[in-house]
């Protein structure tokens, strides 16, 4: 818009300026042309009295010698010639070619005769000029000149480039002034695409002052910020539901699982146990869902607070509280630290909960047997994580489904999950400013990446406690995690 704007006046300024600069130059060729055409006549109606006797007795006299001298003084070709076109007497550069043969057809005729009407740069001819010599009414000849428009030229040319220069300062003057009236004019509208940036940010308190501008954007910044008022309580209330619905739904499903339990010991057919044993593990799996929805709610609502993080030793926490499930499955669990420390800046407990759903994945799908590497490097101007297993890995269409909520991979519909572990990774990731990668692992399994901003620690207000090197694994009991689905 601004663009536009712009042209649209820098348009009109040169516009007027050719309707303005134009003329002018046409006015300035002319005068000087007619200047210089005034000069000549004066001087071939001097030549022209000289001339009557010298054309009556046919004996050029002493014009031949007014007649060089003019030209070695002044460069002026000269010449004299009677009724017949013969030259009586000429200067040295006669004639001087079509030009004068036209003006001297007038001349002979009686009328006084130059050309051109104006001198233009690009035009080489002469200035040309013709009196007639008259002697008691009858034409007895002609005085011809003839003046070399070279100084007239460059005049002429000296001037249209001063228009040149003025009109090239006039245009750039309308650009600046250009700018800073479209930024005027386009201000509110400015102020309101970055506040649509914000929003889009996550800054959903953002709002656009609706007292700048027309009347017309003025209206439009208040049914935008009234939009926007709407959609910022419809998804508070949207995440206020979600996670007042899990929460209220744990009470009724811990009572109903209590009661299945209990039904268990009154049950003796074999079947009967079996279906028993189906809906407990019916009612775990449904608490798991309520756990990732209430987990999934949390992490939307996360505004832009942001806190710094030393991810090496997150990653060796988080590390060591999967080692016993993952000694349980039979699965190599390792971290390697390539940059300690390596400073974060995300939102509260973001790499915390990404890698716990990871590396639940991880663990999960690797088997028996398998190896999943978790790896903490420094990356372009922030802090990258990877994520590593050796399990059957997704195509790329599932990969571009992976974070889709309740989704999961055919082969794992058995598998204990909600279908929201992704998800809830993807959504931590974007509120810290960061990116969630997934690829297929060569020669197999699959490799989530995740990459954070760059972070400097506060400095310490006291003395500070020794930590463990980033890259060692502790032993201790296994920390509280979200459940992680395929």
């Amino acid at each position: 818009m601004r663009r536009r704007l712009v042209i649209s006046y820098l348009l009109l300024m040169v516009l007027v300026l050719l309707a303005l600069e134009t003329p002018l130059a046409a006015t300035l060729a002319t005068r000087e042309t007619d200047r210089v055409r005034a000069d000549r006549l004066a001087d071939a109606t001097r030549f022209a009295s000289l001339a009557r006797p010298a054309l009556r007795s046919g004996a050029p006299g002493s014009l031949g010698t007014e007649l060089r001298a003019y030209h070695q003084l002044y460069g002026i070709d000269a010449a004299v010639v009677d009724r017949e076109r013969r030259t009586v007497v000429s200067s040295a550069g006669w004639p001087v070619g079509a030009a004068g043969e036209e003006a001297l057809d007038a001349a002979l005729s009686g009328q006084q005769a130059s050309g051109p009407e104006s001198v233009w740069p690009w035009v080489d001819g002469p200035v040309v000029v013709a009196v007639p010599v008259n002697d008691g009414g009858e034409v007895l000849g002609a005085v011809v000149t003839a003046t070399p428009a070279d100084r007239v030229r460059r005049t002429v040319t000296a001037w249209w480039l001063l228009l040149a220069l003025i009109g090239l300062v006039a245009v750039s003057a309308c650009v600046l002034t250009a700018f800073g009236l479209a930024g005027w004019v386009l201000r509110p509208v400015t102020e309101l695409d970055a506040v649509t940036h914000e929003i889009a940010e996550g800054d959903r308190g953002a709002r656009v002052q609706h007292r700048l501008g027309p009347p017309e954007l003025r209206r439009l910044a208040a049914s935008f910020n009234n939009m926007a008022d709407v959609v910022s309580d419809v998804m508070d209330r949207q995440r206020a539901f979600v996670a007042h619905a899990s929460h209220q739904l744990r009470n009724p499903l811990t009572a109903l699982r209590l009661r299945v339990e209990e039904l268990g010991l009154s049950l003796t057919d074999p079947d009967g146990r079996t279906e028993h044993r189906l809906a407990l593990e019916e009612t775990d799996r449904l608490a798991l869902v309520l756990d990732a929805l209430l987990t999934l709610a949390r992490a939307e609502r996360t505004e832009n607070e942001r806190v710094v993080v030393d991810a090496a030793t997150v990653a060796a926490s988080r590390v060591a509280a999967w080692q016993p499930l993952a000694r349980h499955r039979s699965v190599t669990l390792r971290l390697a630290v390539e940059t300690a420390p390596a400073y974060a800046r995300t939102v509260p407990t973001a790499i915390d909960q990404s890698l716990d759903a990871l590396i639940d994945n991880a663990v999960k799908f690797s088997g028996a047997g398998g190896t999943v590497t978790v790896t903490v490097r420094g990356a372009a101007a922030g802090i990258g994580l990877e994520v590593r297993d050796t399990g059957p890995g997704m195509t790329e269409s599932q990969l571009g489904k992976a974070t889709e909520r309740f989704w999961r991979a055919p082969e794992a519909q058995n598998l204990d999950g909600a279908g929201l572990g992704l998800t809830i990774v993807a959504v931590l990731v974007d509120a810290s400013g960061g990116r969630l990668t997934m690829r297929p692992a060569e020669p197999r399994g699959l490799a989530a990446g995740l990459w954070f901003p760059a972070g400097r620690p506060e400095p310490a207000a006291g003395p500070v406690a020794p930590v463990a090197p980033a890259t060692a694994v502790a032993a201790g009991a296994d920390l509280p995690r979200p459940r992680r689905d395929g």
